[in-house]
């Protein structure tokens, strides 16, 4: 059986029908992988099925966990359910893809860990920006030395669906999301982003965090992510005891230094990624809302620019690229080549780790924002 007829053969299930489940699902569909199964509280779960067009709806994950037509848990709820439904999935013998962060605390963090470890099963941890392949290009580039020595990255996260005091959503609360919501929710996957880029990870920060909205207006009923505002809403006014924006700079454990600007309330940036190399032989830079590009800096020479999948543009991210230039690959080709290159470490038994992202980096990146929180609260540097 061809490695491609052995992925075509996996079958996953997906726990949450928020914004992120039905991402999985299109992304798993476009790789020939069955979605069989899905999962959600009584009222919605119904209804969510017959939408993506999934044969199983189940009012609660552990019925999911014994169903025998799946093999893949995609957990994709918030964040204080994700160590108890992985630790589960693992225990039923599921291989498994968590959202990020992987879990509330690095105590929670390290028993995934753990469990991965001994389970002999895959387990990846959804940080799709891995896989636009600007990033798998520079990841190349830095690894054959083409840009030099590395002397700072430098780059943010930006958006702006929380810029209103009537936006709401469940990781505003640090029950549902942690105690961290900017930082840990997109500027994870910046971090995420650069430590792979770089093949090194973050080992000091001095953080700054800010609450914009000190006090913001829950809307009294159910709102998904990224929503439009309703004028006919009712509201409940609340504290905001989560991050709006935020400034980090970075000590990398190779000596890199890097500085991350994250803000949800950035009006007009809708989802915007910005990573800047700085090299000792030239510079590169990208941003997610224009993918296609590669730019890089010369000092003695014209700057340059490179549009993906051409010559210029390079080879570091053959085999996670499926259309020609100017046919735009963005957001959602990122999942699915994350599931290919998840579902093809499951196909194959490789043991090995691949391109995507593993327990072991999810619980770094907990790490992480624990010790950003404690630099924020301390007021000094450090030590992750």
């Amino acid at each position: 059986m061809s490695i491609q007829a052995q992925i075509n053969s996996l079958r996953a299930g997906i726990i949450g029908t928020g914004f992120i489940g039905p991402v999985h699902v299109e992304a798993l569909r476009r790789l020939g992988i069955s979605v069989n199964a899905i999962c959600d509280v009584p009222d919605r779960v119904a209804a969510a099925a017959a939408r993506l067009a999934i044969p199983r709806p189940f009012a609660s994950y552990q019925e999911l966990l014994k169903c025998t037509e799946v093999d893949v848990v995609h957990v994709t709820t918030p964040n204080r359910f994700h160590c108890e439904m992985s630790l589960a999935a693992l225990g039923a013998g599921k291989h498994v893809v968590c959202e990020k962060p992987l879990a509330m605390n690095t105590r929670e963090s390290a028993r995934i860990v753990k469990a991965a470890r001994t389970s002999g099963k895959v387990f990846a941890v959804n940080y799709n920006v891995r896989f636009y392949p600007a990033v798998l290009q520079l990841r190349h580039l830095v690894s054959q030395g083409e840009l030099g020595e590395i002397i700072h990255v430098n780059g943010s996260y930006l958006q702006d669906w929380l810029f209103k005091e009537t936006d709401y959503n469940w990781r505003l609360l640090p029950q549902e999301g942690g105690q961290l919501r900017a930082v840990a929710d997109i500027g994870t996957h910046w971090m995420d982003t650069v430590s792979f880029i770089l093949g090194s990870g973050i080992q000091s920060v001095f953080a700054d965090l800010h609450t914009f909205h000190k006090t913001r207006k829950r809307p009294l009923g159910e709102v998904q992510t990224f929503a439009r505002e309703n004028a006919k809403m009712k509201y409940a006014m609340y504290p905001v005891q989560t991050d709006d924006f935020a400034s980090v700079l970075l000590e990398f454990a190779n000596g890199t230094r890097g500085n991350l600007g994250v803000s949800q309330v950035a009006a007009g940036r809708k989802n915007c990624i910005r990573l800047e190399l700085y090299g000792s032989k030239k510079s590169a830079w990208w941003c997610s809302e224009e993918p296609e590009t590669l730019h890089f800096g010369n000092r003695d020479a014209a700057n340059e620019t490179a549009v993906r999948a051409t010559p210029a543009f390079g080879q570091g991210a053959t085999g996670f690229m499926d259309y020609p230039p100017g046919h735009v690959e963005g957001f959602p080709d990122t999942h699915k080549m994350n599931f290919r290159s998840i579902y093809t470490a499951i196909a194959t038994g490789a043991t090995t780790p691949g391109l995507h992202a593993t327990a072991t980096d999810g619980h770094q990146e907990v790490a992480v924002c624990e010790a950003i929180l404690r630099s924020h609260q301390g007021r000094k540097w450090v030590k992750v």
